[in-house]
């Protein structure tokens, strides 16, 4: 079975063509994780989407604790 993480994953893909829906699932999932895998998830999204959504980015994980 599939960890939660990945699960996230797959969720910011499918939604990643819509700012709003991409910031509210990030968000979602930022609540959900433990902190280690709220690190891995902020290194996957930044290589994944940080041309798309800089600034999503830094404000979702700047909140959520860790540094950029």
């Amino acid at each position: 079975m599939a960890s939660m993480l990945e699960y996230i994953k797959i969720i910011l893909q499918k939604v990643s063509f819509d700012r709003r829906l991409f910031e509210k699932e990030l968000r979602k999932a930022l609540r959900m994780l433990m902190p280690d895998e709220v690190k891995r998830l902020k290194n996957w999204c930044y290589e994944r989407f940080s041309s798309v959504y800089p600034s999503v980015l830094d404000q979702c994980f700047s909140y959520s604790g860790t540094t950029a």
